[in-house]
């Protein structure tokens, strides 16, 4: 079985391409992030087409996640509980974003995350994104304690790069987002629960990096960042067999600003 995560920034700018990809390299499972549509948007009959059920939650032009799978997909939820509100808006009440969806596919648990960006640190959207990651670490390490054989995926666009080494240059980001230590500890909470990046061990960094800003060359500079994982559960990463970072993916016109992760896994 192949699981693959994609930040797609916009399914219905790359629904072409995404159905190519997804042909191209025989995927099973495809969990995406922001994919920035409302549900009756989604071009759901595109993949349909190709053998998937399709799962998607979007509320507007921003956030969005969904799941699309060809080997079953069951008792889809949207966001995990215990899942912080926001208000997009002064005044606006807060309310549950599109950053969650999960789903039972092929006998795995599949969670397509979408963390908050944080935008700059002291902002309260860094807050929001810290109070997020909190409920998550609360929400995935009690699917563990209730269940320490459960097969659960936490996969998606984390908007962390945990370690130096998941960053171009760490010191450009010194006093921004995604490399702070209260960002950093977050994600090893999550980690930490039980949780295994099955990623790092078959892609290893330095110079290996899931997301490249479309602004000043950083692609062809190859100045990114690995922001995008896989966590798996126990007996889920017993099941890894390989993993890559498609970055072919990220070249061309109309290409996303992230590249896909796959990951194989063992029957």
């Amino acid at each position: 079985m192949r699981l693959a995560t994609w930040n797609v920034n916009s399914i219905r700018t790359r629904a072409d391409r995404v159905a190519a990809w997804l042909q191209r390299r025989d995927v099973d499972v495809l969990a995406l992030q922001e994919t920035k549509c409302r549900d009756d948007q989604f071009p759901e009959q595109r993949f349909r087409e190709l053998g998937y059920e399709v799962a998607h939650v979007g509320h507007s032009q921003w956030n969005g996640v969904a799941v699309l799978s060809r080997v079953g997909l069951t008792d889809v939820e949207v966001g995990f509980p215990g899942m912080p509100t926001w208000a997009a808006k002064e005044g606006a009440d807060p309310t549950v974003e599109a950053r969650a969806l999960g789903a039972t596919c092929g006998g795995v648990r599949v969670w397509s995350l979408y963390v908050p960006n944080g935008r700059a640190l002291g902002d309260p959207h860094y807050d929001y994104k810290l109070e997020w990651l909190a409920a998550l670490r609360t929400a995935a390490g009690g699917w563990l304690a209730a269940d320490p054989t459960a097969q659960v995926a936490l996969v998606g666009d984390w908007n962390i790069a945990p370690q130096d080494d998941d960053v171009w240059d760490v010191r450009v980001f010194a006093t921004s987002t995604h490399v702070s230590e209260p960002e950093r500890a977050a994600f090893r909470a999550v980690v930490e629960t039980g949780y295994t990046d099955v990623v790092r061990p078959l892609a290893p960094g330095p110079g290996v990096y899931t997301y490249w800003d479309y602004t000043q060359l950083r692609f062809p500079r190859r100045e990114g960042m690995r922001i995008d994982f896989q966590l798996c559960s126990p007996a889920l990463a017993g099941r890894v067999t390989n993993a890559l970072i498609d970055r072919e993916e990220r070249k061309g016109k109309g290409a996303s600003d992230h590249a896909p992760v796959v990951v194989e896994l063992s029957d």
